[in-house]
């Protein structure tokens, strides 16, 4: 006597489509905001005795759901199996877009009506269904706001600006290489920043912690002045620094204590982005994100991170890592435009990086990372979509990344991932070092980057730090030498595995110690064995 849904999102059902009908179950919830071009295949297969579930209102982005069109397509479903069999619904869980947009009293008033939350979307669908019951004023009332919404955003200055897109459209090939290729450029950065063998470093975050916290609501709820708060944050980098010059690491960072997130951070500085106050999505686990939410054309107002950059040069004589988010993830983990291909708007998002990267060269930095986490994560569901995806990811990163000289190294960092079967692409971005996560699988990773031949440097996290354990100097030394059966010593980094913003400074600091102590061992031993040959 149970009566069972089974739901299918984020794309068509296609080649699963006659697995779907054929279940045992009383109805079938398809994805009409992705999936719109299998509706006529679905109508024509679904069996007389199963209803049918349509997601029509967007369930994974903040956009305001076009009621015309819906209306339009839910009469088509109507007419061909009956209003009785027909359920309308989201697109998907409500779980990835923020609750409610009455919370957002500080949103540009000519954006917010642009948007629509998780409770806003419950009121679209029961607009829809009330339109197709029959003349009701209310319903009528919200498709004429909404259709005024959709217009106004359509036709908006806000979303359109043409000296970014004629940028865009202006890109040459010679913008997406090095000028050199990485054989090249390997000697020259080995000259300009002379580094030991199996140098050290961090991904570039370190504890964010409860007084930097309070520091930034502090801050944002006016008790600290902004002189006051920047001037935490300089004490707080400067002890990071010196942090790093006790323990000795070889490439330090400045420790981000300034960021709130690797995303929202650069949200909050680039034109064509807003945040939110109260727009908390589930990440993983138990931890959540703000994503920003890109409206329109995406260009840098003003240097983002040099300044901070500067600063932190200052208090060393030791290189100093600028960190940036890449576009590939600046657009994977942002609430995008839906108005316009995503190539378009990530070329956008790396255009405006590189701009910061040549900033920070100009500035003196001669080791920039642009972490790209989401790289792996942005594939398409369909594998017959990846090829493209890849091709303009990739041009993207290289957009972003390839303004600058050959003595300028860069790093790029990805997340947990099975990259086995895009390691071509990973070759392709071209970085001088990329650092990838790789303590948790026993490096089992590297076997891969062994197989592709990969050229480049390579820095596998070496310790987990999504687990509060310490990893010893001993167990660190270990996947060091196992590193070494995979790599050339001359091609190994030495880093955690991630960023340390989760991990508290109790946790770090023998962490890090262990790690540093590990690579210097490791450098004796090899030194050892070129000078008894």
């Amino acid at each position: 006597s149970l009566s069972i849904l089974v739901a299918s999102y984020f794309g068509p059902l296609r080649d699963n489509l006659e697995t779907a009908i054929r279940l045992p179950v009383r109805a079938l919830h398809v994805d009409l905001v992705r999936g719109r071009d299998e509706l006529d295949d679905v109508l024509a297969a679904l069996r007389g005795d199963m209803r049918l579930s349509v997601g029509l209102v967007d369930g994974r982005n903040v956009w305001r759901t076009d009621l015309q069109q819906a209306s339009t397509l839910l009469e088509h479903v109507i007419d061909a199996i009956g209003g009785e069999r027909v359920i309308v619904g989201p697109s998907c869980s409500l779980m990835h877009v923020p609750v409610d947009l009455e919370l957002e009293t500080a949103l540009d008033p000519r954006i917010r009506p642009w948007l629509a939350f998780a409770r806003q979307k419950l009121t679209e669908i029961v607009t829809l269904a009330r339109l197709r019951l029959g003349a009701d004023a209310q319903g009528e009332t919200e498709r004429a706001q909404n259709a005024s919404a959709l217009h106004d955003r359509r036709n908006s200055p806000l979303t359109h600006n043409a000296g970014v897109r004629r940028r865009a459209e202006a890109v040459q090939p010679t913008m997406v290489r090095r000028k050199s290729p990485y054989s090249q450029r390997r000697l020259v950065q080995r000259e300009s920043l002379p580094l030991p063998l199996f140098p050290t470093t961090t991904i570039g975050s370190f504890p964010q912690t409860d007084e930097i916290r309070r520091d930034r609501a502090g801050y944002k709820r006016g008790e600290l002045s902004e002189k006051q708060y920047h001037r935490r944050l300089r004490e707080t980098m400067a002890k990071t620094i010196r942090f790093q010059e006790e323990i000795g690491l070889d490439v330090l960072v400045h420790g981000e204590a300034e960021r709130n997130d690797m995303v929202e951070y650069f949200g909050e500085e680039l034109a064509g982005f807003a945040v939110t106050a109260n727009g908390w999505v589930q990440s993983y686990g138990s931890r959540c994100v703000k994503p920003p939410i890109l409206y329109g054309d995406v260009s840098r107002k003003r240097p983002i991170t040099v300044g901070w950059a500067r600063r932190a040069m200052s208090c060393t004589s030791k290189p100093v890592k600028g960190m940036l988010t890449g576009p590939v993830t600046i657009l994977c983990w942002s609430f995008v435009r839906d108005d316009q291909p995503r190539r378009e708007t990530c070329r956008q998002i790396a255009l405006a990086i590189r701009d910061e990267v040549q900033d920070l060269e100009a500035a003196g930095v001669r080791v920039i990372q642009i972490d790209e986490p989401a790289f792996r994560e942005g594939l398409p569901l369909r594998h017959a979509q990846r090829t493209e995806y890849l091709r303009w990811a990739v041009e993207c990163f290289r957009l972003a990344s390839s303004g600058v000289s050959d003595a300028t190294q860069i790093h790029t960092h990805m997340c947990y991932a099975e990259f086995h079967h895009i390691l071509e692409a990973v070759a392709a971005l071209d970085a001088d070092v990329i650092s990838i996560e790789t303590a948790r699988s026993n490096l089992e990773l590297l076997a891969a980057f062994r197989e592709c031949g990969y050229p480049n440097d390579i820095g596998p996290g070496v310790y987990d730090i999504h687990s509060p354990r310490i990893p010893s100097m001993q167990s660190i030394q270990l996947l060091l030498r196992k590193a070494l059966q995979v790599l050339r010593p001359e091609q190994l980094w030495v880093n955690p595995d991630c960023g340390l913003k989760t991990r508290t400074w109790e946790e770090v600091r023998p962490a890090l110690a262990n790690m540093v102590a590990a690579a210097r061992a490791l450098r004796e031993q090899a030194t050892q064995k070129q000078t008894a040959r």
